[in-house]
Formats: structure tokens, sequence, C-alpha cells
């Protein structure tokens, strides 16, 4: 199945400087329909009131860091489909498996160019 590329995706970072990255990666890669969020409440707020179809997401954030956005998003009936991607600086075995036992669809280490979020993606959405 194609994958959508007019899909809804929703980026969250608590620094403007990543979030401006983040949607011109995306849009390089042809999405456009990519709105943001400075943390993971505000991110919640917004998955509960409009629709998404893709969540991108930093770890480290406050006050809501990104895998307790993760641990919501994944307890709720009408948002744990959503397909999930958590970027970090921080690459410890730790975090990856904390991620993955959370319900993480996949994990990106900064820093990444647009051919690792694509595959990234890819992996996920399936080829695009």
């Amino acid at each position: 199945m194609a994958v959508d590329m007019k899909m809804n995706i929703l980026v969250v970072d608590d620094y403007n400087t990543m979030l401006r990255i983040l949607k011109n990666l995306l849009k390089q890669l042809g999405f456009h329909n990519v709105k943001d969020a400075l943390d993971g409440g505000q991110a919640l707020n917004m998955l509960n009131s409009e629709k998404f179809d893709f969540i991108i997401s930093d770890w480290n954030m406050e006050p809501m860091t990104g895998i307790e956005l993760l641990r919501e998003v994944r307890k709720s009936d009408k948002l744990k489909h959503i397909p999930f991607i958590m970027i970090t600086a921080e690459s410890k075995t730790e975090n990856v498996i904390t991620a993955k036992q959370e319900g993480v669809s996949n994990y990106i280490v900064k820093p990444f160019n647009a051919e690792t979020l694509k595959g990234k993606m890819a992996s996920v959405l399936g080829a695009f």
C-alpha cells in the first residue's frame, strides 16, 4: 500500500530550531501536512483535538517528556495505533530498551539527515 504523503504529522520538540529542521526534512521527503508542539503536554492536547497519522517526538523535554507522551499515546484507545518515532541525542541502550517496551515504532539518534529519517519512517510505513 502506498504511503499517504498527505498524512498529518505531529513533530514535538522543545527547541524551535529542531522543529524547523524536522519540518524542513519532512518537506524534502514530500510531507507537507506537518504541525508542531513544544512539549508532550501540548502535543497530547493536539492529539486529542485533531487527527494525526504519525508522531515524531524528542525524548528530552519539559514538563512532559517524549517517553511520557509515548506512554500516554499507547494507553489511549483513540491514539494507540499512531506510529511514533522517538528522537534523542542519547544512544544509551537502556533508553532504546525503555522506548521499545513502551511501544515506540522506531528510534533515531541525533544528529541525523533526511535519508536516516526516510529510512526510519519507511521501516514503519513501508517504502515511499
